[in-house]
């Protein structure tokens, strides 16, 4: 599944991954690390790992929370932002495949299934 994503984002310079951070970032703006590593049930370090690639390019910056200093909040550049809308259509395009091939009803099943996989992750 990841390949048919990564496949349609790559000539955007983006991997699915690297997608979907940029996209939860626009939702998320300021968040913490710790924060958005938990709502993606992921571990920081791994969260950070993915994320150099995107502060090195300029789609997003850390900085020091000013109340606490021990944290760093996360925002999305306005290359990010641009970057996140130029690769929509590459998103779409694999949405697209995948709905060819799975079918709206198995499609819509899949997506539920994986839904209800996070959540239960998170508690």
């Amino acid at each position: 599944m990841t390949q048919i994503y990564d496949q349609q984002l790559e000539p955007y310079s983006l991997t699915i991954t690297q997608y979907g951070l940029l996209g939860h970032l626009k939702r998320f703006d300021s968040i913490g690390v710790g924060a958005l590593a938990e709502k993606l049930v992921m571990d920081p370090t791994t969260l950070t790992r993915n994320l150099r690639p995107l502060e090195r390019k300029g789609f997003v910056t850390l900085s020091r929370d000013a109340n606490d200093r021990r944290n760093r909040n996360l925002n999305l550049t306005e290359t990010g932002r641009e970057k996140l809308a130029a690769a929509r259509p590459g998103w779409e395009a694999a949405q697209k495949i995948v709905g060819d091939v799975l079918g709206q009803e198995d499609g819509a099943m899949l997506a539920s299934t994986i839904d209800r996989m996070i959540e239960e992750l998170r508690e």
